[in-house]
């Protein structure tokens, strides 16, 4: 069994703020770094936040089937290798996954014991000012992200669990609450109640 959470959100609902505040509170966490071709914001570290790769270095990667899942957003491809799923879902840590819907779709499909978590704004109005205040201008890629948020919206029946970031302290306390409960189901203890019913240690 792979120790697998995804989150998922439209983007600017703040579920990177979350993911990091998660894995700062959790050291035993692990985070799926994904490979993308697109170009990294002012922040970001290569091989932190993504593997950022050519095209072509990318196409060679898929040809190879070395992607869980992949897809191509706003005109640049994402993907998660099976190599950094399988490296980082062991028995004793846990892997976190940021993905879209169509990465969580078929990270579920393949890994069914997944938790999905759903990550929504109180309201478009208020994406629509946060994005406008991460990308300063009105733009297409603004106009074309609140389309995507809507598109994601209508496939939300595949996630167990949503979290509405009206507030960042209270969704990040409903995210930890989610992950404790994650680290008590049943079948992740199976083996301890039965060296229990057989007395052992």
């Amino acid at each position: 069994m792979h120790n697998i959470i995804i989150i998922s959100g439209p983007s600017g609902c703040g579920k990177s703020t979350m993911i990091h505040k998660l894995l700062a509170k959790y050291p035993e966490l692990n985070f799926s770094v994904s490979h993308t071709t697109r170009p990294p914001r002012s922040v970001e570290i290569h091989g932190l936040d993504y593997y950022f790769v050519s095209q072509a270095v990318f196409v060679k990667m898929k040809k190879k089937s070395e992607f869980a899942e992949w897809a191509e957003v706003h005109g640049h491809y994402y993907g998660t290798s099976r190599r950094e799923i399988l490296k980082k879902s062991t028995k004793n840590r846990t892997l976190v996954l940021d993905l879209d819907v169509q990465g969580a779709r078929n990270i579920k499909r393949q890994f069914p014991e997944a938790m999905t978590i759903f990550v929504i704004p109180p309201s478009l109005h208020e994406l629509k000012k946060r994005l406008r205040n991460r990308e300063k201008n009105w733009n297409q890629d603004i106009a074309l992200r609140l389309q995507t948020a809507l598109d994601e919206l209508n496939e939300h029946e595949l996630y167990e669990y949503v979290i509405v970031n009206r507030d960042l302290g209270q969704a990040f306390s409903e995210l930890c609450c989610l992950y404790v409960a994650f680290c008590l189901q049943m079948n992740r203890h199976e083996d301890k109640i039965k060296k229990l019913i057989r007395g052992q240690k």
